[in-house]
């Protein structure tokens, strides 16, 4: 048995979904599910309408007519019968998005985000298993939130693997005996039946759910690019593919912020063994990325850059020392306002962080943490990691660039910077 991911470039227009259904096909096997993102952008654009939606500041049933024009456009493209089934789906689809917007807000926005949002994989994948039946092959399309159970944590839906599996393996085992499974990533459902989000970009997290429940032979995550590469190519010219990479090197740079890859799905995959491939949508001959148990290091050194970063430097007012219950005061305060931490460093008596700038809630954070602690912000900073660094590799990132903060380990460099040129 195995799992295909398609990402939102791989079905952003007509001739793509027609190039996943060729994909598809060359392995069309019954014992196939395919998770498919939101077709590209989509998300954005939803993100757009509960913006506008919950604070009520604009026009979010014209944003949802976007998305809606342009999923239509691909539906028109894909099939010549207008009156093809699928066209009053999808309008039935989107009935459910603006039922919610024809009353003011009333629920969380995080709540709202998770039932508007995940409209984007709802609607992919019932174009692609239509498509996909009218090609000729046998699909079905299922409903991840039948089996994906999480808790009540919106948009960051945190899995409930025992009941997940259990829904997993009663059900699915006897579709996949005929059909090839067309699902959504991104999405769960609580206890209540509410959907909610495995938080963004959760896509690849899905279809690692699905492998390791039904124990999959491996999963392949279909990307715009060759691989999994040393470098994204929008910062350096010249990047190698990595052909092999370990469970561990895998979850380092996902976890430093590579994008290739979702930093939650190395885990389960590694727990059952399960290889994972990354490879080429454009060129899929090519084979691309292996991840699986092996002893090999990375061939080359491997960057991750993060920009727009805020350095927060934290002291107590009292100069008491940073131990547990000043550390825990600060983790918890993070945990509330949904910050991750991208580097840290702690002294006797600071505690310095490097976080995304995520707008508001980061405002939120440093005005809690004013009430206790003496705090110090800088924003617009740029963090570079490279994982098995070495002296040449340092000096070729910091050119025109002033260091705000280094940490390294055995074979991990992280740096903060200001760029020089700004």
């Amino acid at each position: 048995m195995q799992v295909f991911k398609f990402g939102g470039a791989s079905v952003k227009n007509a001739d793509n979904i027609k190039n996943v259904t060729s994909i598809i096909s060359t392995y069309n096997s019954s014992e196939l599910i395919v998770v498919v993102s939101a077709i590209n952008k989509t998300t954005n654009k939803l993100e757009q309408v509960i913006n506008a939606y919950f604070h009520q500041n604009g026009d979010y049933f014209g944003y949802l007519n976007e998305v809606k024009q342009e999923h239509y456009q691909i539906l028109h493209n894909l099939f010549e019968d207008p009156n093809h089934p699928i066209f009053d789906e999808i309008a039935n689809t989107f009935v459910e998005v603006e039922w919610i917007l024809e009353e003011e807000p009333q629920d969380t926005y995080d709540y709202l985000y998770d039932q508007i949002v995940s409209l984007g994989e709802i609607l992919s994948s019932k174009i692609i298993a239509a498509y996909l039946v009218h090609t000729g092959m046998k699909a079905k399309w299922i409903d991840a939130r039948d089996y994906i159970q999480t808790d009540n944590t919106y948009r960051e839906g945190k899995v409930n693997w025992q009941l997940t599996e259990d829904k997993i393996r009663r059900d699915l085992p006897e579709i996949l005996d005929e059909y090839i499974a067309i699902t959504q990533g991104f999405i769960g459902s609580t206890s209540e039946n509410f959907t909610t989000t495995l938080g963004r970009e959760g896509s690849d997290y899905s279809a690692a759910i699905f492998a390791s429940c039904l124990n999959a032979e491996d999963i392949t995550i279909w990307k715009d690019v060759p691989g999994v590469l040393n470098a994204d190519p929008k910062w350096f010219a010249e990047t190698e593919l990595i052909p092999e990479l370990s469970y561990t090197d895998a979850i380092e740079l996902t976890y430093y912020g590579a994008t290739v890859i979702h930093p939650k799905t190395i885990k389960p995959l590694q727990n059952k063994k399960i290889t994972l491939n990354v490879r080429s949508f454009i060129n899929p001959e090519k084979p691309g990325t292996v991840i699986r148990t092996t002893n090999q290091t990375l061939p080359v050194p491997s960057f991750i850059f993060k920009v727009d970063q805020v350095f927060i430097n934290i002291q107590p007012r009292d100069f008491s020392f940073i131990v547990e219950d000043n550390l825990s005061h600060i983790f918890n305060l993070l945990h509330e306002h949904r910050i991750k931490i991208n580097m840290m460093h702690n002294s006797a008596i600071s505690f310095a962080i490097s976080v995304d700038n995520t707008g508001t809630n980061i405002d939120a954070l440093l005005e809690d943490l004013e009430k206790r602690f003496k705090v110090t912000v800088e924003k617009g900073l740029e963090l570079i990691t490279i994982r098995y660094y070495n002296q040449q590799t340092i000096d070729r990132v910091l050119v025109n660039k002033e260091i705000i903060r280094e940490l390294k380990d055995q074979y991990t460099c992280q740096i903060l910077v200001k760029d020089l040129n700004e």
